[in-house]
């Protein structure tokens, strides 16, 4: 039996809105990320509100240093820099089914916007030797033009819990709200349909329900 999600709609005003106080959006996110001293979370560069956002875009989210003086930064890109074998992995470690490689490949081509999130570890003493790692993804495809949906949104279990999914959407919708592109969509499992809320989203706006067609066979 297929799993019937529930279909989310950004409320554009709710959004446009909040993006307005940018700063305290972003203190939120810091709160969230901030568990000990030793984690730096930094600011993303900053835009003209007026300009419209880079094609892509990379920046150091959080910063944080081990005990032993190992250093993590957390990535985030917009520029759709995913390995379709990283993804795989991913999707394993959050519990999702398999999903044929040729197919994930072309998802992440066929997709408007992929937004990830690498950890990259740098060991003291050993420069130039750097572990890179997907810790996070989601993407968007869309017309180019009034309509978005937001697919695949998933975090390594091992940061779950730090606001770093929070961050990955609002920043998702920032860069397509910033292209223009005003009616964002989503479709959810019930267990995670008050997380959407939080970040604006409605589920069955104005009554509108999400329709599936599956096949008899």
């Amino acid at each position: 039996m297929p799993i019937i999600h529930c279909l989310l709609k950004l409320n554009s005003t709710r959004k446009f809105k909040s993006f307005q106080l940018k700063a305290g959006f972003w203190e939120s996110i810091k709160s969230g990320l901030m568990k000990n001293n030793s984690m730096q979370v930094i600011d993303p560069p900053s835009t003209d509100e007026e300009n419209v956002e880079p094609l892509s875009q990379d920046f150091v989210l959080v910063e944080k240093t081990e005990p032993d003086g190992t250093i993590e930064q957390i990535i985030f890109s917009s520029g759709g820099d995913v390995d379709v074998y990283d993804l795989q992995a991913l999707c394993d470690k959050v519990g999702w089914p398999r999903r044929p490689l040729s197919k994930l490949a072309a998802a992440l081509k066929n997709s408007y916007i992929v937004a990830s999130l690498h950890s990259i570890r740098k060991s003291h003493g050993s420069e130039g030797n750097e572990q890179k790692r997907l810790i996070g993804m989601a993407r968007a495809t869309s017309d180019h033009a009034f309509n978005a949906t937001i697919w695949d949104v998933l975090v390594d279990p091992g940061y779950q819990g730090q606001g770093l999914g929070k961050a990955l959407i609002e920043k998702l919708i920032r860069t397509l709200l910033q292209r223009d592109i005003g009616n964002i969509t989503l479709f959810a499992d019930s267990q995670v349909v008050e997380f959407y809320r939080n970040l604006g989203f409605e589920a069955d706006p104005e009554g509108i329900k999400g329709m599936f067609w599956y096949p008899n066979h």
